[in-house]
């Protein structure tokens, strides 16, 4: 089942990211501050799994309301831009572009649509924000350069691609690649899915 992610579930989805993502990836400061940058007008842009009798299919199975996948995403017009973002090649001006933060699923049920009902989810959630089209920078380095071909089945487009995009040595990155450490040289593709 995909329902509205509350702070009831941030515990789940720290635990979740950081064993996805690295140690740290989430905590309950930046989790929260993701939270508030996805909703506007009481609308929820940020999405979990979880295990329920629609899900029971799934295998391994796994205990009930376990969040087994998560979509963070920033509602538009309320996240800051920053240089690895080229507005200018956008289709839809700033103001009416969401940021899709994260998506996460269980090394165990990747495979499975989780992810696109996720994304689903939020492009949905967002719409009623005033959003027209989402941006998010997609780790080429992924396990068979999966979340750039996740993205690019959604409709997702390369607007431009950012060598060593999380390289803390470099530019302070908020982010400890799983990978390469602190020396990160992975590529970001900036890409942009219109809806």
């Amino acid at each position: 089942m995909i329902r509205s992610l509350t702070p009831d579930d941030f515990q789940q989805v720290i635990a979740l990211g950081n064993r996805v993502h690295g140690a740290g990836y989430l905590d309950f400061e930046s989790l929260e501050h993701i939270y508030q940058l996805g909703i506007k007008n009481n609308i929820n842009a940020h999405f979990v799994a979880v295990m329920d009798a629609e899900s029971a299919h799934l295998s391994p199975p796994i205990t009930p309301d376990q969040i087994i996948g998560f979509r963070l995403t920033y509602a538009p017009d309320q996240w800051p831009i920053d240089q690895w973002c080229n507005p200018e090649k956008w289709p839809v001006t700033a103001e009416n572009m969401c940021y899709f933060k994260c998506n996460t699923v269980a090394e165990a049920y990747r495979g499975q649509g989780i992810g696109s009902k996720l994304l689903q989810a939020s492009i949905a959630a967002v719409k009623q924000q005033g959003a027209s089209a989402g941006v998010s920078h997609l780790w080429k380095q992924s396990p068979n350069n999966s979340a750039v071909g996740y993205f690019t089945q959604a409709g997702g487009q390369l607007i431009k691609q950012h060598p060593n995009r999380w390289n803390q040595q470099q530019d302070g990155s908020d982010y400890l690649c799983v990978i390469c450490g602190d020396d990160c040289h992975c590529t970001a593709c900036e890409m942009v899915v219109v809806f």
